[in-house]
């Protein structure tokens, strides 16, 4: 019994130095650079958000569409949605807005319910501003319409050469 009860002393004197040597290291995390984690910092200045309504063209397939005007200041919580204000498909032809899809009105389980889906109702967790910045990484994606484009061009020009 007395061996146990060193050894968990003995344990409990280990936690207790490594717990001194890690408080005394400050911790960090890449995305934080140099600033420490229990440190407050300056968060970076916003930009001038794209603001000319101007509907983008998609990426790629399944892309949600972006937000082409300024959205700070929008309430979107439990209790109510500002986008709905203008998308919601009885308010969308008079604000001339883009309602929002009939995919947002579904249950999980396939059913149309009268009021958006609570699945959909907070909008930037998928739809998102634009920044008038250059892109972090460059973009190389394709679309599955511009590589059969270019797959027939280069059917038609090795046709062409025999």
């Amino acid at each position: 019994m007395k061996l146990i009860q060193k050894l968990g002393m003995a344990l409990m004197l280990c936690i207790g130095v490594a717990t001194v040597s890690v408080a005394a290291d400050p911790l960090y995390d890449k995305a934080r650079g140099t600033t420490p984690l229990l440190e407050t910092t300056t968060p970076p200045v916003l930009g001038n958000a794209v603001n000319d309504d101007v509907r983008r063209t998609r990426n790629y397939a399944q892309q949600p569409p972006v937000i082409p005007h300024r959205i700070d200041g929008y309430q979107v919580d439990k209790n109510f949605n500002k986008c709905m204000d203008c998308h919601s498909r009885n308010k969308a032809e008079a604000s001339q807005a883009v309602p929002v899809s009939i995919t947002h009105y579904h249950d999980r389980d396939g059913n149309t319910l009268e009021q958006i889906s609570t699945r959909r109702y907070y909008c930037v967790q998928c739809h998102v501003g634009q920044e008038n910045v250059a892109p972090f990484v460059e973009n190389k994606f394709q679309d599955v319409d511009s590589l059969l484009l270019k797959a027939l061009q280069n059917s038609a020009n090795a046709l062409k050469k025999h």
